[in-house]
């Protein structure tokens, strides 16, 4: 027998799992009428980042330089450019960055290698703390007047408090 509550939590999980999934920013009126260049400009769009937005493709953003970004990709199609034609004139107006998969090159080192280095660093700075934390000297023994004073206080009945 399913419960009220049961049945609530799965319409709240399927809620969230519609809501969560990616939404395409590409509005009806940019959507271009011949199905081979609009299909084009959408693999175009996955591959292009959007200049104002984290880590999000043209494809995905609705923010306004987006749907410009968009629209320069459809005209450029349009036109008859190429793909590779359209990257470079992406490119030539916002630089690499604009490439969800920019190339190797001087201009991009930070790109590629910043976070291997980051984790490079962070291990060697957690290598050389555990060498010291292992270099430190051991604590010195007892003596026996301080043992029998421990073995005083620990012998001590336990319901002084």
């Amino acid at each position: 027998m399913r419960t009220p509550l049961r049945t609530l939590r799965g319409v709240l999980l399927l809620l969230a799992l519609v809501l969560a999934a990616p939404v395409h920013a590409v509005e009806p009126s940019e959507v271009l009428p011949d199905p081979a260049l609009e299909g084009r400009a959408r693999e175009i769009g996955r591959a292009l980042r959007c200049v104002v937005c984290q880590n999000q493709s043209i494809d995905d953003s609705s923010a306004e330089v987006a749907r410009d970004m968009r629209r320069a990709v459809r005209e450029r199609l349009v036109a008859g450019d190429s793909d590779p034609a359209v990257f470079d004139f992406m490119v030539a107006r916002y630089g690499d960055y604009v490439l969800l998969k920019p190339p190797f090159k001087t201009g991009t080192l930070v790109l590629w290698l910043g976070a291997p280095l980051v984790l490079l660093i962070a291990g060697g700075v957690l290598l050389i703390a555990a060498r010291r934390r292992r270099a430190l000297v051991p604590p010195v023994p007892l003596n026996d007047e301080e043992r029998q004073r421990l073995d005083a206080l620990l012998a001590e009945p336990k319901d002084r408090a």
